[in-house]
């Protein structure tokens, strides 16, 4: 039998020539360009796809992955151990490695291989399992682990089994925390630095704050005027640090009403601070000598409804139009409300909060306004008691030396941009400084 490739179309002479009979002789005669190129694409197109298998034909071996370290990972809780592995020699056919693991002897369904974690193919050869929330690492429990091959035909080659002598472990310290241990240290030491000068009499200067200084000029005003003084200490409850700093204050604005004989309002939102409000008031009338002008109404429970209490403090302000409006501690969206009736009534008002988002409306519509950590060291301010000027202190020296190192990394940056070594690690000046403070750590 005699076959002329070459007088016929490309595609059906390639599958007359795959399915001539053995010893069919072939013409000598040139194959056309076009069967030819037919002829490598099929070629190439069977080298470039292993996983087409035909039937009856083994898959490609794929050599299996090997774990080569399992250590317990430094420096957390003791849930996570670390694992190396070595990847298949046949890395083509990789599509992913799947850690498995299995807890020998257990009952709860963790004896059976479960996959912890799923690494694609080129994307490292470290795993740290206990990542996963579905798969935690308890402490000390002996596990059991391999690396298996998904292969980009979709089979599954098991690994070796390794099982560790030892469990995971926690730590007393974390070696990457030095240096935040160093600023605690530092911190901490400033503070009885000058907690101790404090006791021993020394002046401490503390920078002044408006607002604070204000506080004796807005009661004297209101006892000139004759009218009464209001003080909101908040709306949040008594777990909230801004409601704590808030009663503070109100025992030293207490004891100077005492001391003027001025009327003071004190409405309350939640039962809890309505509580420690009458007592603080009432131990500030005896301490200023005149426990019998303490008025009982004067520190009174409104109610624990946002809006109604607004409303309430609203119509007192509208009443008995006070000569000077206190609003300290933790407020929302009724700040407004509150600072705008009060501005309409005339009155002088000391507004402080710690919520970011109000402090815009106090800030716009009160005279003096304590912002964040103002309203915590207004207490220090106002009683100059030991402790709490000498934790002020300590805090003010804490923050000049971390603006110190601001100011020095800008002014490292601008000589690294100047002379083009930003990106030269031996020659940066900025990173050294990094190097040092290590500003990662200490977040």
């Amino acid at each position: 039998m005699r076959i002329h490739a070459h007088l016929l179309p490309a595609g059906l002479a390639t599958l007359l020539l795959l399915a001539a009979p053995v010893g069919a002789q072939v013409a000598t005669a040139p194959v056309a360009p076009a069967a030819a190129d037919s002829l490598s694409a099929l070629a190439g197109s069977a080298t470039a796809a292993p996983d087409s298998v035909l039937p009856g034909m083994e898959p490609p071996y794929v050599a299996p992955a090997r774990i080569v370290e399992v250590i317990d990972f430094p420096n957390d809780a003791g849930d996570h151990i670390e694992l190396t592995f070595s990847p298949s020699a046949d890395s083509s056919l990789v599509l992913a490695y799947l850690l498995m693991r299995r807890t020998p002897g257990a009952t709860d369904g963790s004896e059976d291989w479960s996959i912890v974690s799923r690494v694609p193919a080129g994307e490292g050869y470290t795993v740290i399992d206990g990542y996963d929330p579905d798969y935690p690492v308890v402490a000390g429990v002996l596990y059991e682990y391999r690396v298996d091959v998904q292969t980009i035909d979709g089979r599954q080659i098991e690994g070796e089994l390794v099982s560790p002598s030892f469990g995971a472990s926690g730590e007393w310290f974390h070696t990457e925390k030095v240096r935040v241990l160093i600023a605690c240290a530092l911190f901490i030491g400033l503070i009885f630095y000058y907690f101790s000068r404090a006791r021993k009499g020394a002046k401490l200067y503390l920078r002044p704050i408006a607002g604070i200084e204000a506080i004796d000029e807005a009661i004297g005003r209101a006892t000139e005027m004759g009218k009464p003084i209001l003080y909101v200490p908040g709306l949040s409850t008594i777990e909230d640090v801004a409601t704590i700093a808030s009663l503070t204050i109100l025992g030293r604005v207490a004891r100077k009403v005492a001391e003027y004989q001025t009327p003071l309002r004190v409405p309350n939102r939640d039962p809890i601070v309505y509580t420690v409000a009458e007592e603080s008031v009432k131990q500030a009338y005896i301490e200023a000598g005149r426990p019998d002008s303490y008025d009982p109404n004067s520190v009174f429970f409104v109610t624990d409804s946002q809006f109604a209490y607004v409303a309430a403090v609203n119509g007192l302000m509208t009443r008995e139009k006070p000569a000077t409006n206190f609003y300290l501690g933790m407020f929302w969206a009724e700040s407004l409300l509150l600072a705008e009736t009060g501005s309409l009534s005339g009155a002088i008002q000391i507004a402080g909060t710690d919520a970011i988002t109000q402090l815009p409306f106090f800030i716009t519509t009160c005279d003096y306004t304590l912002i964040g950590e103002e309203l915590y060291a207004a207490s220090a301010y106002l009683g100059r008691e030991p402790k709490q000027v000498g934790a002020v202190k300590g805090q003010d020296a804490c923050k000049a030396i971390v603006m110190f190192f601001v100011t020095a990394g800008i002014l490292l940056s601008i000589v690294d941009i100047l002379t083009g070594s930003y990106s030269d690690p031996s020659r940066s000046l900025v990173l050294k400084l990094q190097s040092i403070v290590s500003v990662g750590a200490l977040e």
